[in-house]
């Protein structure tokens, strides 16, 4: 058996701390071989995750319309019922801008050392590009048409003026100079309703500008029409070639993310495959079944769809539901031109959609505009259930094995069955009529082949274990059967001897078996384990717990160990609010279901062992790495997964890992944009202080690891976050060192849709990716740096921000992977550095378990995992 820790990320499987699996956009088919604890439900789809990406079954996110014409504010016209978009959103077009990271100094981003591959990758070289100036105008039509297909109709019917044109709803672009910059044409449409469009020049884009970018990505979106494909969000699944799953209710859709952009050397198309989860079942059919159900059958609705994205087939719009209104029903009217119009009339006019239910409630959603346009503040929707299909994957279908393992037999591909899918998207795309005419029209060809580019593999690492003995973590990175026969780095002197276990007395005889199998394990790896204090309880309700816990504090353990049932998540949240808030008690809890394993036990009792001697602040393992007084950070951010409002940030730093192989840990709330970037430098500064502490001077070098960050976000980093922490760290360097700082910053991306293959296979850990498809605005290198059974391996993107760190573009790409040999939850590397994945499971656990800054006497152990 392969003893791994409880964290599967080269698995594509992420559990949470203490082996619970978490939430994540992929399908799996396992569960964590150790502890079962409920902490991470269902997170955003960006779910910074570990683990390889597979062809995600990605649970759409809520998209709320920016058009102020589908959503009055609640301040003036009332709520309205969920329309489609229109308006110059600002998020659509910073998803093309250009954002200049890469520091001035630095002259070349590649490394050199390593093993020279081969490599293909999940991109087609634009053969031909346009060389055309586009005019662009903004189109205002009068009176306001909602639909964004009616007013693409309505301009079309004077198609004949611009020549080739592109229409997204208000800008038109065109290869044609119109006669006039302004102009007012009048249009009699189809209903017979007149309209008058006013047209107004608004500049020049030229191939060189990044809102080509745009245009590239919309003609190639015009093109793909030609497929015959459904547009859900921003990406297009083929409904056709849908999956059923009747047996789960749900549907899986194939289909495509594609996007254009400048490269290092060449335009080019990246394209993923994707799946996206429709379920058949609305929000009426959850509501009924709460009715039948239950008496409180209200509250039983509000628990299930509070928070819950839905999809409104009429409009292919997904939103998420803020609230539920029972005073309401579907005859309910609005103002809606001038007059009163109830939802079922609405319905029916607009969509031809006859409301079965006029008895129904009302879902609304809150649509909060982002903090760039936060001019009219938040707006509402209203949705009516029986509209809504409920979206993503619920808590008790991601328990269901048998479903989950159906998933991943279909969104789970492997290299050689990628490479064929997206072969196949090239030749549809490219002997399609429609698609090549629109093609052709704009100058555009697309090569027919995979881009072809040179990466490197760098050195397998070697792990050190207790008296610097080593052991090759091999081509896969793995180390697992090192603790066969080698002790832990670092364990206490004394070993465990003050701890108390918890457990309800009817499972007495399983805590007992399982604490013996714990003694020996530990034992093979030189970790002594006394036996503990036995606290048995007569029943496993909260209270029980929290009460035993208090009782337990009184001896004051090292540790307390509590037996649950199954994995229920208020106990769970009380268990660790009691022992990390109040008593700073690190605590190990284990499900019956884990500890009655006999089959496996020796195996889970050695990951315990190895979690229990983090949380007393001690090191499995070590790396060697070749600096001293390096302070590496890692800091990301977790929201709750009921309340997205409230989050928490993380940051967990190393202590010179040459000298101390130690963490220092701290959480802070976030509010906003700003109280982030304050946050963090207060959480650094804590940092610095501590390292201060235990080695009596400043660190020679600082990296930060920034996880967490999306595109639409990195202006923000790096103007509110790098530039204030810069300033601060470079005043306490100034008065305290006399040394300059040496400081690198680098934002951490998981959610990246590029793919590396290695002849049809995955390429080892270790391997580098940094020219053809980085940016050259950017000093970026993409990482793979974990291992991948199943599916196709997902890279990392580093993008370095901020640097005069005295690091060579290779010593750094070096650097990042012996970081991930440090995450004590896996024998093998994660997919980001350590520290950043102990930011994410602190941030995690207390956004959605503790709800409260945990205890300072904490900060120094991995009390998390």
């Amino acid at each position: 058996n392969r003893h791994k820790m409880s964290d599967s990320q080269s698995r594509g499987r992420r559990t949470s701390d203490e082996g619970k699996e978490s939430s994540s956009r992929r399908p799996r088919s396992t569960l964590s071989p150790t502890e079962e604890e409920p902490l991470q439900k269902i997170q955003r789809r960006a779910s910074p995750g570990d683990g390889p990406s597979t062809s995600s079954a990605s649970t759409p996110s809520a998209a709320p319309a920016s058009s102020r014409s589908q959503e009055a504010s609640s301040s003036q016209r009332g709520p309205r019922p969920s329309e489609g978009s229109r308006g110059d959103d600002p998020r659509r077009r910073q998803r093309y801008e250009i954002i200049h990271t890469r520091p001035e100094e630095v002259t070349s981003k590649c490394g050199i050392s390593g093993q020279p591959v081969s490599l293909q990758t999940n991109y087609f070289r634009l053969l031909r590009t346009p060389s055309w100036k586009i005019f662009q105008y903004r189109v205002d039509i009068t009176p306001e048409i909602e639909l964004r297909r009616v007013r693409s109709g309505v301009l079309s019917e004077h198609k004949s003026l611009f020549g080739g044109y592109l229409y997204d709803g208000t800008l038109l672009f065109t290869t044609t100079k119109l006669r006039e910059d302004t102009m007012s044409l009048d249009t009699k449409s189809r209903s017979g309703d007149m309209y008058t469009i006013k047209i107004k020049f608004v500049g020049v884009i030229s191939m060189t500008e990044w809102q080509s970018l745009q245009i590239l990505n919309l003609i190639l979106r015009r093109s793909m029409e030609g497929l015959k494909l459904q547009l859900v969000g921003r990406n297009f699944f083929d409904s056709v070639a849908k999956i059923n799953m009747k047996e789960y209710n749900m549907e899986l859709w194939p289909g495509y993310q594609t996007s254009i952009r400048q490269h290092e050397q060449d335009i080019l198309l990246c394209a993923e495959i994707t799946h996206k989860v429709m379920r058949t079942e609305t929000a009426y059919d959850i509501l009924m079944k709460c009715t039948r159900e239950s008496t409180e059958y209200q509250d039983s609705f509000r628990k299930i769809v509070l928070g819950l994205t839905v999809l409104t087939d009429y409009n292919n719009k997904t939103y998420r539901v803020n609230d539920v209104d029972f005073t309401s029903n579907p005859r309910k009217t609005f103002k809606c031109k001038e007059k009163e119009v109830s939802f079922i009339d609405y319905y029916y006019d607009r969509y031809k959609i006859r409301i079965r239910d006029p008895n129904q409630p009302l879902l609304i959603s809150t649509c909060k505009e982002r903090q760039q346009i936060k001019d009219n503040g938040d707006k509402l929707v209203i949705l009516i259930p029986e509209l809504c299909r409920a979206t993503g994957i619920t808590d008790a279908m991601r328990a269901n094995f048998h479903l989950m393992r159906a998933m991943a037999d279909h969104t789970r591909l492997n290299p050689d069955r990628r490479i064929e899918r997206l072969r196949v998207f090239n030749r549809r795309l490219l002997d399609t009529e429609d698609s090549v005419k629109i093609l052709n029209d704009w100058n555009m060809k697309l090569d027919r082949n995979l881009v072809e580019l040179k990466g490197r593999i760098i050195d397998p690492q070697h792990i050190v274990f207790i008296d610097k003995k080593k052991f090759p973590a091999g081509e896969q990175a793995d180390w697992t059967k090192a603790f066969r026969d080698h002790a832990m780095f670092t364990t206490p002197s004394r070993g465990l001897d003050r701890w108390m276990v918890v457990s309800p007395t009817r499972s007495s005889r399983e805590c007992r078996n399982f604490v013996e199998t714990l003694i020996r394990a530990a034992g093979g790896m030189n970790f002594d384990i006394r036996r503990p204090r036995e606290l048995m309880i007569y029943d496993d309700r909260n209270h029980s717990y929290i009460q035993a816990i208090e009782d337990c504090a009184h001896q004051d353990p090292q540790l307390i160990l509590c037996l649950v049932p199954n994995n229920n998540a208020d106990r769970y949240s009380s268990i660790k609010k009691k022992s990390c808030v109040e008593r700073a008690i690190p605590t190990q809890v284990i499900t019956y279901k884990t500890a009655s394993n006999s089959r496996g036990l020796m195996s889970i009792a050695t990951k315990v062992a190895i979690q229990i001697n983090c949380k007393l602040g001690y090191a499995p393992w070590m790396i060697g790495l070749p600096l001293s007084g390096l302070m590496t950070i890692g800091y990301d951010i977790a929201r709750g997964t009921k309340d997205k409002s409230k989050a928490f940030a993380a940051l967990v730093a190393s202590m010179d890992l040459k000298t101390n192989a130690t963490f220092y840990s701290t959480v802070s709330p976030c509010h906003s944009a700003d109280s982030i970037s304050n946050e963090l430098t207060i959480s650094v500064m804590k940092a610095l202080r501590q390292y201060q502490t235990e080695q009596g001077k400043l660190p020679a070098r600082i990296l930060i690891y920034r996880d967490g960050v999306g595109e639409g976000s990195l202006n923000l980093v790096m103007e509110l976050e790098v530039k204030e922490l810069v300033a601060r760290l470079e005043k306490i360097y100034k008065e305290q060192s006399d040394k300059p700082l040496m400081f690198a910053y680098i934002v951490v991306s998981k959610q990246v849709n590029s793919r590396f293959f290695l002849r049809g296979r995955n390429p080892p850990p270790g391997t580098v990716v940094d020219d053809v498809v980085t940016q050259p605005e950017r000093y970026d290198f993409y990482l793979v740096s974990q291992s991948v059974r199943q599916g196709t391996v997902s890279p990392t993107c580093y993008n370095v921000v901020y640097s005069n760190i005295k690091l060579t573009p290779d010593q750094l790409q070096v650097l990042t992977y012996k970081m991930t040999h440090l995450y004590y939850n896996w024998s093998g590397t994660t997919r980001v550095p350590a520290v950043c994945q102990y930011a994410k499971k602190l941030a995690t656990l207390v956004s959605q378990s503790i709800f409260q800054i945990p205890s300072n006497a904490l900060e120094k152990k991995l009390y998390y995992l």
